[in-house]
């Protein structure tokens, strides 16, 4: 499978497709929304990034708890049902004079079982479309999620002027229920990937599994460390430049597109392994331009240059397809997603409380240094071939 129309002719490909973007488009309008109404109400920079990226942070919770449902319940019933929880919540921090603390708590109740929505989601993706279509797939969702995060932002950034940050938040909790219901009525039912019950032992169990190869550990960690680091940086934006902070993240959501497009689309399998580690540094070079407080068009350039480099986890993941077993796959892509989207709040968090006590330029070159180290050292391990896929109990 090569090419777009090959992708969208796969029975319920699309409608899958629909119901990722609508909850991205969410996900987009409504933290750019908290995270305004936040700023606006304490001034924090770490406060602003919390409400922005900490359904990120409480991912960790899902992921050692939950995760073992991902592939022991039926997909279209648990992805409508996710939807209309992140729904409620975010109807909830519409309330008129809730407390700062409240909004934050929901803002983390909803990470919780988002955790185990990546490993449904990205489950169901390898059973809608074989494994040799998975990069193509999970770099379209990847470019819709771009697509949704610069109109999203851009769009976000407008209503919270117009209609204000509550009415943002009404409105993305619409689209939570749209994604609900384009996943309960456009997908078919299926049976749960694997047998058995969800439990936290199970969960653990499998956890543990995936963790004991030494080559999935270095794909974890790559997937996990550096990504965080400079989503730390983008957390930023708001404090840096609360003026153009739409701007600056629709940039970013831009570079991640034609990153997307350009490794899941175009880049021959032969290049794959040799552009992974430049991609990786990528990622983080650009940012240390932010060291001498550069004028807008220069920061917007750096920010989408940086952003190209995100596809790198789609060369990572690939890696990490194959060198894990069928009847896990669910459970280790949600484990990636869980561990990537914690690391995003972890950074996030770290970023914001060291822009406390210096400022946000300061603390942005600091985590894209941090991550260009992360990169260099991890880079040994996941130099070589990818072996054939692992039997059962690898």
């Amino acid at each position: 499978m090569r090419t777009y129309r090959d992708l969208f002719a796969a029975p319920q490909y699309s409608p899958f497709f629909a119901a990722c973007s609508l909850q991205v488009a969410a996900q987009t309008v409504g933290g750019i929304a908290l995270g305004s109404l936040v700023y606006a109400s304490t001034g924090s920079p770490l406060l602003s990034a919390l409400a922005m990226f900490g359904p990120a942070l409480a991912q960790v919770v899902g992921a050692l708890t939950l995760l073992s449902a991902a592939d022991r319940l039926p997909p279209r019933a648990a992805l409508a049902g996710l939807s209309l929880f992140l729904s409620l919540a975010t109807l909830l921090q519409t309330v008129p004079g809730l407390p700062t603390a409240a909004a934050l708590a929901l803002v983390l109740l909803q990470g919780v079982p988002s955790a185990l929505g990546g490993g449904i989601r990205y489950g169901l993706l390898t059973d809608i479309l074989d494994k040799d279509g998975y990069l193509l797939g999970r770099s379209v969702l990847n470019m819709s999620t771009g697509v949704c995060q610069i109109l999203g932002y851009a769009l976000g950034g407008i209503l919270v002027t117009v209609l204000s940050a509550r009415g943002t938040l009404l409105i993305a909790a619409g689209l939570y229920v749209l994604a609900a219901a384009v996943a309960r009525f456009g997908l078919t039912g299926r049976p749960a990937r694997s047998a058995g019950r969800p439990s936290l032992t199970a969960t653990m169990r499998g956890n543990a599994r995936l963790w004991s190869s030494v080559p999935r550990r270095y794909v974890y960690l790559a997937l996990w460390v550096p990504n965080g680091l400079i989503v730390g940086c983008e957390a930023l934006f708001v404090p840096y430049d609360t003026e153009h902070a739409g701007l600056l993240l629709a940039a970013a959501a831009l570079g991640m597109l034609a990153g997307d497009i350009l490794t899941g689309r175009f880049l021959p399998p032969r290049w794959r392994a040799r552009l992974a580690a430049p991609l990786r540094l990528l990622l983080a070079v650009p940012y240390l331009v932010f060291a001498a407080r550069p004028p807008l068009p220069l920061a917007l350039c750096a920010v989408a240059l940086a952003s190209i480099g995100f596809s790198a986890g789609l060369l990572l993941q690939e890696r990490l397809v194959s060198l894990t077993p069928d009847e896990l796959s669910g459970h280790a892509l949600g484990l990636h997603t869980a561990g990537m989207l914690t690391m995003q709040g972890v950074g996030a968090v770290l970023a914001g409380a060291l822009a406390q006590v210096t400022s946000p330029a300061a603390a942005m070159v600091v985590f894209a240094v941090m991550s260009v180290g992360v990169t260099s050292v991890l880079g040994p391990g996941l130099r070589g071939p990818v072996a054939a896929r692992p039997a059962v109990g690898a």
